[in-house]
């Protein structure tokens, strides 16, 4: 006798809705505008916007790192899928803090654009985060992955490493003098890499 059809709605409770972690991304959006709306953005709002919007940014995408450690450790394959849904998350996040500094800060002023490059260079390691973020935001889709091929399409996107490496340093040096958060943020990221490296070593003495 044949086995009985799962039911959608036992299938769905397989899979965690990524409207929900949608959702819940937003909600630092919505803090950073009623703070506007109330003018609680500090006496320097273009650089209180920045550093939020960096901030949650590196944020977002040492949780996208986090979920392959999850899966393999607590057995949660279900958190699988949620590395593409961090992962445009983060996009989200860096491009208004990208476009904070376009924008608001260099009113697309190319001169003043390239006098601010020279005098911050750092601004060049998060520029190239940056790109690197929007190439993987560009082929996290299903039709990237058949053009690409699977195996190109994984090589790609393990650059997320070095965009991690770079958002940390760029954070590293933008502070300069109070670098608690980004020594934070960097010790997550060297776990993270850490056991990735671990799992590749023990992978291959196998």
């Amino acid at each position: 006798m044949d086995e009985a059809p799962v039911s959608r709605p036992s299938r769905l409770r397989e899979r965690i809705d990524t409207r929900i972690i949608w959702l819940f991304s937003a909600i630092p959006l919505i803090t950073l505008c009623v703070k506007a709306m109330r003018g609680e953005l500090t006496a320097n709002p273009i650089e209180f916007i920045s550093q939020f919007t960096g901030w949650w940014t590196l944020f977002s995408l040492l949780l996208t790192l986090c979920v392959t450690p999850i899966r393999y450790l607590f057995s949660l394959p279900v958190v699988f899928p949620l590395r593409r849904t961090f992962g445009l998350i983060t996009f989200v996040y860096g491009s208004i803090h990208f476009l904070t500094w376009l924008a608001l800060d260099q009113f697309f002023d190319w001169t003043e654009i390239a006098l601010d490059l020279s005098e911050r260079p750092f601004i060049y390691i998060g520029f190239f985060a940056f790109v690197g973020l929007f190439v993987l935001a560009l082929t996290s889709t299903n039709r990237a992955k058949v053009v690409l091929g699977a195996l190109r399409w994984r090589q790609l996107h393990k650059s997320i490493y070095l965009i991690a490496i770079l958002g940390v340093a760029h954070f590293f040096v933008l502070v300069k003098r109070d670098v608690w958060e980004p020594l934070m943020f960097a010790a997550v990221l060297f776990v993270l890499l850490g056991y990735r490296l671990f799992l590749r070593l023990s992978k291959d003495r196998r």
